[in-house]
């Protein structure tokens, strides 16, 4: 017996539509389990509204943020956390440019062709290739435009690893403070809307299934789940992603890689989870590479996070010294090999029950003078000084005559102008001839996410089933999946970020605006 208010469609119609279904709708064949209509829901009225809401306020938020606002919109920036900047505000702040100014004066002879090759073989041809192109395209643009609004870069050029020459920029604080810091101050001046500890609960869509709004939590405290009131926020013409990776998310990453352990540290900031991907996946968005997870290989097991070692690693290791194994004194991979290749390398140091066997890298007072850290690492003991290479294999163990043996020997390959042992580029290299000496032990941690949704090159979330676009959903930076590949190169999560931000506003400032209704 049927209920009074019961509003479900009755058998006949339910068998009529199976039917209709069966013989395909359309001239479209359907096949398997169904999808059922959306419902018919009244439109929604929101507490406030906006024409380009942006989720998360690292590189890809704040410089999606400042460009739709340049081109006039009403832009909302919103972040769960307590302060602005995510992980961007703790990375180094080094951005690869292909065909930079820094590089015209140093006379380095770059292209976007270069950049684009580097960065495929780094991800092992798995790379979305046109996204590629386009973030590599845009990154001497965006470094100018970055100047413009007050970010300063160190005098000089520098070559990390799997990139073919120098071609990063790094702030003059070394960290990406010093590109966050001035995007949110040209983000206010120019009007834009910004609210912390208001995370987002789901998307708001009409009835043909666009995105035009999100509910929030507003007053939200990490992590307490309870916390903070519901509120629906209106975007007249779309919600742009930049909610960055997953890398602290310890069950969802184990899920994509079970290797990654607890036991396994992160560089990430304590809101890197998978939240925000899961509201995206949930509206249909197609995750690609999820299980692509890069390890930094700069990182010291002495200290929790990003801490002190990643930069003096990044900035004089890698680049002015070597890294070698405790029990042997010698190099065991290529310094600037790609961070996948690095961190693979080091991982393999093991004893007999499996447990890790820390490398040293080192380096001299010439080739440490550009690492900021350096006195901070000294200060919390991460860092270690010896005055002679006797003292240093002494401090960790190593064999004083292996060690000085290897010395002796890159010191001949430099002379040389070739790596016989591992092929490193030797372009900016020079002999390890005298100390003081400063070491740390290295041993990876878990820092980005390769993986991420879909999108194309007008930086719109793609779905799982159409791959068409989720309309008014966009996504920039790290929420994105495909650029990279297997691997990462140094210092392009900054240009990705930056690039696809800007590229993300540029398209959702030309869709059309819907009307909206206020609460």
């Amino acid at each position: 017996m049927s209920h009074p208010h019961n509003t479900n469609p009755s058998r006949r119609a339910l068998l009529k539509q199976g039917a209709a279904l069966a013989a395909g709708v359309g001239g479209l064949m359907v096949a398997g389990p169904t999808i059922a209509a959306p419902r018919a829901t009244p439109a929604p009225k929101f507490d406030e509204i906006f024409d380009i809401i942006v989720v998360g306020s690292g590189f890809a938020g704040m410089s999606a943020a400042v460009q739709a606002a340049e081109e006039g919109d009403k832009v909302l920036v919103i972040d769960k956390m307590p302060v602005f900047g995510g992980n961007s505000t703790i990375n180094g702040g080094a951005m690869a440019v292909a065909g930079s100014d820094h590089q015209a004066k140093a006379g380095i002879e770059d292209s976007v062709e270069l950049m684009v090759s580097d960065m495929l073989t780094s991800g092992r041809g798995m790379n979305d290739v046109e996204m590629l192109k386009l973030v590599c395209d845009g990154t001497a643009e965006s470094a100018r435009w970055l100047e413009s609004y007050g970010t300063v870069w160190k005098p000089f050029v520098q070559h990390f690893g799997g990139h073919s020459l120098p071609r990063v920029l790094q702030t003059r604080e070394s960290s990406g403070a010093g590109i966050i810091r001035p995007l949110i101050a040209a983000a206010k001046k120019a009007g834009v809307t910004m609210y912390k500890q208001t995370k987002l609960i789901e998307f708001v869509q009409d009835g043909q299934q666009r995105v035009v709004g999100v509910k929030v939590k507003s007053g939200y405290f990490f992590p307490k789940e309870k916390s903070g009131s519901d509120k629906l926020l209106g975007a007249r013409k779309g919600v742009i992603m930049a909610t960055g990776g997953f890398g602290r998310d310890i069950p969802f990453r184990q899920m994509q890689q079970p290797r990654l352990t607890s036991e396994l540290d992160s560089t990430n900031h304590p809101g890197a989870n998978a939240d925000a991907l899961k509201q995206m996946m949930l509206i249909g968005a197609n995750p690609i590479h999820l299980d692509q997870i890069q390890l930094g290989p700069w990182s010291s097991p002495d200290e929790k996070g990003f801490g002190t070692a990643s930069q003096f690693n990044t900035a004089a290791t890698y680049q002015n010294g070597i890294v070698v194994d405790v029990r042997t004194g010698e190099r065991f991979f290529n310094e600037l090999a790609d961070r996948k290749a690095r961190a693979e390398a080091i991982m393999t140091r093991r004893d007999d029950q499996g447990q890790p066997v820390y490398p040293i890298g080192f380096t001299n007072e010439k080739g440490a003078a550009k690492a900021q850290t350096l006195e901070w690492g000294l200060k919390y003991d991460v860092i270690k000084k010896a005055d002679t290479l006797d003292d240093l294999a002494g401090l960790y163990g190593i064999p004083a005559d292996k060690l000085k043996a290897q010395v002796a020997q890159w010191n001949q390959f430099v002379r040389d102008g070739e790596d016989k042992q591992f092929g490193r580029p030797l372009m900016q290299a020079f002999e390890l001839t005298e100390g003081p000496w400063y070491a740390v032990r290295m041993w990876p941690k878990v820092h980005y996410c390769m993986g991420g949704v879909r999108v194309n090159t007008h930086s719109q979330v793609l779905h799982l089933i159409s791959d068409k676009p989720i309309a008014g959903l966009y996504a920039a930076g790290e929420a994105t999946g495909g650029i990279h590949g297997a691997s990462r190169l140094g210092a392009c999560a900054v240009a990705e970020g930056v690039v696809t931000g800007r590229n993300a506003a540029r398209s959702a400032v030309k869709a059309d605006a819907l009307s909206l209704k206020l609460a």
